[in-house]
């Protein structure tokens, strides 16, 4: 049975994904600061506040024999240029950019050496730059090229490392009262992208097939990024 970490299991993406991986036959152990809102024979569940980069320190070689590490872990805080909200600018590196680079430094590694792997970082179509999304657009971009960087480096040792991308997502961060102010733009087909259809990519990116895809950034934008 193959074995995948997912962060940020609990809700959102993360949640999506792992029950997909779950349906699949997949053995998940889920990373998350909130309480585990899966129950499933094949599913474990780890209290860690991946904010914390100690814990995640501490954390991480318990899992160093995982076949997949998919990072979905996030949070969004906004703000234009002159009005930048450091402290969430922090929040959103440690979680999005630091907890990658640590848990990647235990897991990775381990993957090279038995031969195989997969990693799938979750980032967003906004990494492109977008106004009063600065910071968040940073440390999502900052993931495209960790991930290349690392594909880069275990390519011959049989690890994929990738980024999906969505749009706008249907996902209770849409309602976290620290966006209000900014109102998602619906992409062209028309509704918000689901969880359960980033959740089908990732699971992709992790299968055998998969195999010649890696140090790619795949946007899921529902047509956005589609020019005219």
């Amino acid at each position: 049975m193959k074995h995948a970490l997912v962060t940020g299991a609990s809700s959102g993406i993360g949640y999506a994904i792992a029950t997909v991986l779950l349906d699949l036959g997949w053995q998940v152990s889920g990373m998350d600061r909130a309480d585990a809102t899966i129950t499933h024979a094949a599913y474990s569940h780890h209290s860690v506040d991946l904010t914390d980069s100690a814990a995640i320190t501490d954390a991480a070689p318990s899992f160093v024999s995982v076949d997949a590490l998919v990072h979905a872990a996030g949070v969004l805080r906004i703000g234009k240029v002159g009005a930048l909200d450091h402290a969430g600018g922090d929040l959103m590196w440690k979680l999005h950019v630091d907890a990658a680079t640590r848990l990647a430094e235990a897991l990775i590694p381990a993957m090279a050496s038995r031969g195989q792997g997969r990693v799938v970082l979750i980032g967003s179509r906004v990494a492109g730059g977008m106004p009063g999304r600065s910071q968040y657009a940073g440390t999502k971009a900052a993931l495209i090229a960790l991930a290349k960087s690392w594909a880069a480096e275990v390519a011959p040792n049989g690890v994929t490392v990738n980024v999906v991308s969505p749009a706008a997502t249907a996902t209770a961060m849409l309602a976290d009262p620290n966006r209000t102010a900014a109102t998602p733009k619906l992409p062209p087909i028309g509704r918000l992208i689901q969880p359960e259809e980033i959740a089908a990519l990732v699971s992709f990116l992790l299968s055998p097939i998969a195999a010649a895809i890696t140090g790619q950034d795949i946007q899921i934008c529902g047509g956005s990024s589609l020019a005219g």
